[in-house]
């Protein structure tokens, strides 16, 4: 694959066995967001981390972002940083707003509902614990993303089966052509 690869685990960060864990052995190039907290995340410390993490890009990255990451994603993209991004990989973004969110916001909620101003794709799971079907929808339409959903996949997590997910990285794959043709 030949792109600049970012990638923004969510809440907990991603174990050993998560798809993100998987893609970032088999591409070594690519690079991961730390956090100093990944059990109890701030928004602002975060956004700040991932505007960092960008600036350490040598080009415009593609943001691989999974749930809460795919907050920190409309997050960063409304804070005003100078920074470009090719793109976004959103994959189970998660309600931060639902009783169903597991923890506090911590300052992700409200959610941005504005168009993200990059190329952006959200996929997602018709039984994901996390965020509606709906909802998943109304933040790709607010974010001027495209969706795939995948059917019941939860939240496309080690959990939920999704270890390499070699999918994902086809679907992954087609959006890094569709930005650089």
């Amino acid at each position: 694959m030949k792109c600049d690869i970012l990638i923004l685990s969510g809440l907990w960060n991603s174990g050993p066995e998560h798809w993100q864990t998987h893609w970032q052995k088999k591409y070594p190039a690519w690079t991961k967001a730390e956090h100093r907290d990944w059990n109890n995340p701030d928004r602002e410390e975060w956004v700040a981390e991932l505007d960092a993490a960008i600036a350490q890009c040598q080009g415009r990255p593609i943001l691989v972002a999974h749930s809460l990451g795919c907050m920190l994603v409309a997050q960063w993209a409304q804070s005003g940083s100078k920074l470009k991004v090719a793109g976004a990989f959103l994959v189970a973004p998660s309600d931060t707003e639902a009783q169903s969110y597991p923890i506090g916001s911590n300052g992700f909620a409200p959610i941005p509902m504005a168009p993200l101003p990059f190329p952006s794709l959200v996929i997602t799971s018709s039984d994901d614990p996390y965020v509606t079907l709906e909802r998943a929808h109304a933040f790709a339409e607010a974010w001027g993303s495209r969706v795939v959903e995948i059917g019941k996949a939860g939240h496309i997590n080690a959990d939920s089966g999704y270890g390499p997910w070699p999918e994902g990285e086809a679907m992954l794959d087609e959006f890094c052509r569709d930005l650089n043709p």
